[in-house]
């Protein structure tokens, strides 16, 4: 009878063991710096997941943004060397490069300076956890840039709060071995209207749209995208197709390119990716990136 009693103890509470778990969420995961060189934030087990072949390209195939290409370029090198640098913000046009750059600069950065430089993405939805994420970066044993990727914020969304204190980094103040890269198609990173209603309603006007337009501020560089010319286009179209020894007649071969802009309706080193891969395509030729 004690036997069977103490079997029905036991099982009860195994299942009070498994509902405390299942409240109590995940364990953190343990991170492995040496797993990869970029990473993919994941917030509920706290945990930095390798990615062991990174969606990038060679810096040589980013035209049309020498000038931003270069300041970029300076800053993750002095970052990566130990030496003082800022956050950065690229901003501007969609489809011309901006997250492209930023994979391929510190790909650029890692291999020119011998230093075991991590790149982790920060998906737009997981903003409210950077603290926390702050905290394990900053205990570990190599420079990180903290990548997010079109950032950018609507009403009632209160999360850039935690961005602002990952920037500046309140009392503690940010790592000295984590910096932030954002991209987004806003210079501000809030809707216009959004800054324009908090002016309205507020009892001091001023301060309110001071609140938001701070979040940018907090950026030390901020780099801006524009529209590229048809020239800029063109030398897209052929490096890429130099590049992956595309051969076609490049009289035929712009010819294409133009047309495929033009049913976009725009010019962008997206669309002239796009336009590669379909040209590629029609050759019968693999795209090894």
């Amino acid at each position: 009878m004690q036997d069977q009693e103490s079997a029905v103890i036991l099982d009860e509470l195994r299942r009070l063991r498994a509902a405390v778990e299942r409240l109590a969420g995940p364990a953190p995961a343990e991170n492995d710096w040496t797993a990869a060189d970029c990473f993919v934030w994941a917030p509920a087990r706290q945990h930095l997941q390798p990615v062991s072949r990174p969606n990038r390209i060679d810096i040589g195939l980013i035209q049309g943004v020498d000038h931003v290409r270069d300041i970029l370029v300076d800053n993750t090198l002095r970052f990566a060397r130990g030496l003082p640098a800022n956050n950065v913000l690229l901003w501007g046009a969609r489809g011309m490069g901006k997250s492209s750059l930023v994979k391929s600069v510190h790909a650029l950065a890692a291999r020119e300076t011998g230093t075991a430089l991590k790149l982790v993405e920060v998906h737009r939805e997981d903003i409210a956890t950077l603290p926390v994420l702050m905290d394990i970066l900053k205990a570990g044993p190599a420079p990180v840039i903290v990548f997010c990727d079109d950032l950018s914020f609507d009403h009632d969304d209160t999360s850039y709060k935690s961005l602002k204190a990952a920037l500046d980094g309140g009392v503690e103040g940010r790592p000295d071995n984590v910096l932030l890269y954002a991209t987004s198609n806003r210079r501000h990173l809030l809707p216009r209207d959004m800054m324009e209603n908090e002016q309205s309603t507020a009892i001091n006007p001023s301060e309110a749209v001071e609140e938001k337009v701070s979040l940018s501020d907090r950026f030390g560089l901020w780099l801006g995208f524009y529209k590229c010319s048809q020239a800029d286009y063109l030398a897209m179209i052929d490096g890429y197709a130099a590049h992956y020894g595309l051969a076609e007649d490049p009289g035929k071969l712009h010819a294409d390119a133009l047309e495929w802009a033009t049913t976009r309706g725009a010019r962008s080193g997206r669309v002239a990716w796009q336009f590669i891969q379909d040209l590629a395509g029609r050759l019968g030729m693999p795209l090894a990136r």
